[in-house]
């Protein structure tokens, strides 16, 4: 499985939760994982490797890469015309 992970995946844990859900959204990446219960809203923040060893499979890949959510894109700058 990829290590991969982004901003708003949706991903299937391997454990239930107690609401009855599998499914949890990523909503802040970084050392650790944020993330939201699909079935009753619950916030939970895991570190990395403890997110990436719960983490059954990605059901839907969130659309902002982890570069630009984490602030690693370099910006690009067009230079001036006038200049």
């Amino acid at each position: 499985m990829q290590d991969e992970i982004r901003l708003d995946d949706v991903v299937r844990m391997k454990k239930q939760h107690p609401c009855g859900s599998f499914e949890w959204t990523v909503t802040r990446i970084g050392a650790d994982i944020k993330m939201r219960c699909n079935g009753c809203g619950r916030v939970v923040m895991l570190d990395r490797g403890e997110f990436l060893r719960r983490r059954k499979k990605v059901l839907k890949q969130g659309s902002v890469p982890p570069e630009v959510s984490l602030g690693l894109e370099q910006k690009r700058t067009v230079p001036n015309e006038g200049e």
